[in-house]
């Protein structure tokens, strides 16, 4: 490898680590607060554009690309249950650890540089002003039967929100149970407003 490829490695190498922290730090991250991802997201980027790229000259471009895709999708860290975000981010990372690595020829820097741009932009309007209307979801076994009927659902949201701390913006009723006294509800409230509460998907997986 001359110097001029030496070159070539650093700087797309840059510029890859540079967007992925800026994806999985600034905008995951604050926007999650999960922190075991981080370093996952990280590494597997890392790893997937060193490996595209130095691999590169082999004449793999779009079959090895694919084929990594195809890894992933099938493996998906069976050993653990990845969220439908989080799979979201992984693929993200490759998607941006490939074409880091494997554009190259006919390809401008400029047109990588403003792919970059676009991948960090979406993604942080996506996560920071999209998903700030967005609603969490919450089911709750709830024991004040006598506010289930229709004429009392404002005082149920208000006896909601003052046991639990959510801001509830609606509510669907689930499970009736009249000989043990308690209600299935299924809670949609703003997760911006109450972060340290865990959605159905989120329990789901750490219990799993």
């Amino acid at each position: 490898m001359d110097s001029n490829n030496i070159l070539e490695l650093l700087f797309r190498f840059i510029l890859n680590l540079a967007v992925t922290v800026f994806v999985i730090n600034y905008v995951y991250f604050r926007a999650t607060g999960k922190r075991s991802y981080v370093f996952t997201y990280i590494m597997i980027s890392t790893t997937v554009f060193f490996l595209c790229f130095l691999l590169g000259s082999i004449e793999l471009q779009l079959g090895f690309a694919l084929g990594l895709f195809a890894i992933f999708g099938i493996i998906r860290y069976r050993t653990d249950t990845i969220p439908i975000r989080e799979m979201t981010y992984l693929f993200l990372v490759i998607t941006i650890s490939v074409i880091n690595a494997l554009t190259r020829g006919e390809v401008s820097f400029s047109e990588i540089a403003f792919t970059n741009t676009a991948f960090m932009a979406t993604t942080w309007v996506m996560e920071r002003v999209w998903m700030k209307r967005h609603l969490a979801r919450r089911t709750i076994v709830y024991d004040r039967l006598d506010l289930i009927h229709p004429s009392k659902h404002q005082e149920l949201i208000d006896d909601i929100e003052t046991r639990t701390g959510m801001v509830v913006a609606k509510f669907s009723i689930g499970q009736i149970d009249l000989a043990k006294g308690y209600i299935k509800l299924i809670v949609f409230y703003k997760e911006s407003v109450t972060p340290n509460i865990l959605t159905d998907a989120e329990i789901s997986e750490r219990s799993t």
